[in-house]
């Protein structure tokens, strides 16, 4: 029991030893390596430590403002390369030293004079031992200047740049009151190219790149918040037809009459299945309901009458059921060749109608419902129909008109008008040609042909008509 109690004080004797032993030599080490880190540091005062290195270049031993100077050298040996930014249509270059594009030379200069220069001594003893031995790497810091990318990509974001479109659709007592479909929009992907030009940097500088670098424009697409599909489940996504035509030189209560039969069928919907009545839609044309007196054919003459230029309407409609590939199921031409439907289109592409017994009729045949557009151009007198539903795939061939048995225009007519000055006088109708014209129309769908129609427009020699002022 004795012997035990003598072996355990002379172990805890000998514990007691080592340890001061053990703390000594700890405190002689750390004294060592803190009176040799003070030396190497006043050896190394305002100099980068060595074994620190920048791609595979050693930057041991030299100043802040030295580091700064290699690297913009070396900025200075690409400064000439020229970026080429293009959208296949339009360019816009800018060289490297514009773009203040290379190494970023004093973010590296103050990395690498701050590596073992923290406020944590033993981190900062950490690094410049790893630094001595093996290196210490520092990350390569590029640069270029955003503010002039943009100044250069401005064009480009001018162009191309466009803010999505909600949709619009607002449905009141059997009528559509306001409709706007959603547009995708669209913008310069200023990002994608952002990260072009950081991956050629280091190619540029290993000698992998040319002196000129082609950058093409990238767009992304804006996703507008709401999108035609989710404000209606009517079928109504996108355009599916639409066509106009120009009124110039109308007189005033025709293009009075032109916006009025237009406005009543602005936002009419048409059911699948369904076949749509020009003259059922517009109703009565006369004084009654508002329409003024203008020039109309009335037993094959050119007179006063309600609801002159009603026609502009119903020949527009006609030529934008035709391009969306619609079956027309009655349709009935004009007199003569009226020179309205030819400012802008060939002969033999109008409809005239007369309430109630000539009619202009379609079907709809689309499996979705149809929206009824109308849009006018006060400056440019010009009527336009725009027909909304959903495309089912259907492609649309018209020919060109083939005009026959062409006889000339009768002499000249020339009558009274009580709205005009006394001895002014205009022409409202053009002499045109007798003549036979037909044109043919083919849609298929699926590569299937659906609807194959020809229309014939028999036209009677007509002459110049001049108005007379009568007017005191």
């Amino acid at each position: 029991m004795i012997t035990l109690k003598i072996k355990k004080k002379k172990l805890k004797k000998k514990l007691k030893m080592f340890f001061w032993l053990f703390a000594g030599a700890f405190l002689g080490l750390f004294l060592f390596a803190s009176f040799a880190y003070i030396i190497f540091q006043k050896a190394n005062y305002n100099l980068v430590y060595p074994g620190i290195t920048v791609n595979g270049m050693d930057l041991g031993g030299k100043t802040e403002i030295q580091v700064n100077e290699i690297f913009a050298q070396k900025n200075d040996q690409i400064a000439d390369v020229q970026f080429t930014f293009s959208d296949n249509v339009d360019f816009a270059t800018a060289s490297a030293k514009e773009l203040s594009f290379g190494y970023n030379e004093n973010l590296i200069a103050r990395q690498a004079i701050g590596i073992g220069r923290g406020e944590n001594f033993l981190s900062n003893i950490s690094l410049i031992t790893r630094s001595y031995i093996n290196s210490f790497s520092l990350a390569t810091s590029f640069q270029y200047s955003e503010e002039k990318l943009l100044e250069t990509l401005s064009p480009f974001i001018r162009k191309i740049n466009k803010d999505p479109v909600n949709a619009l659709f607002t449905f009141q007592d059997g009528k559509v009151t306001a409709f706007r479909p959603s547009e995708d929009g669209q913008a310069v992907d200023v990002d994608q190219i952002k990260n072009t030009l950081n991956s050629k940097i280091p190619a540029l500088f290993s000698g992998n790149e040319s002196g000129n670098i082609f950058i093409p424009i990238p767009i992304k697409i804006i996703l507008p918040k709401i999108t035609t599909d989710k404000v209606n489940n009517l079928g109504i996504k996108e355009l599916i037809g639409a066509e106009s035509s120009l009124f110039q030189h109308s007189i005033p209560g025709r293009i009075f009459n032109v916006n009025l039969a237009s406005s009543r069928l602005n936002g009419i919907l048409v059911a699948p299945n369904e076949e749509f009545s020009f003259n059922k839609a517009l109703g009565d044309v006369s004084s009654f309901t508002g329409y003024k007196q203008a020039y109309i054919i009335q037993n094959g003459r050119t007179v006063l009458g309600d609801g002159g230029g009603v026609c502009q309407v119903s020949t527009t409609f006609f030529r934008a059921l035709l391009d969306a590939g619609l079956p027309i199921t009655e349709r009935h031409a004009h007199a003569y060749r009226v020179g309205y439907y030819e400012q802008d289109g060939p002969p033999g592409f109008d409809a005239t109608i007369y309430v109630p017994t000539v009619d202009l009729k379609f079907k709809n045949d689309t499996g979705n419902y149809i929206l009824i557009q109308t849009q006018i151009d006060q400056d440019l007198q010009k009527l336009s129909f725009f027909l909304y539903g959903t495309r089912d795939g259907r492609v649309v061939e018209i020919s060109k008109p083939v005009i026959t048995n062409i006889s000339p225009a009768p002499e000249d007519l020339y009558q009274d008008d009580p709205s005009l000055p006394k001895g002014t006088i205009k022409q409202i109708d053009y002499k045109a040609e007798g003549s036979r014209v037909s044109f043919t129309r083919k849609v298929t769908k699926n590569e299937k042909e659906i609807i194959s129609d020809k229309f014939t427009s028999n036209y009677s020699p007509w002459r110049s008509v001049f108005l007379r002022g009568t007017k005191e």
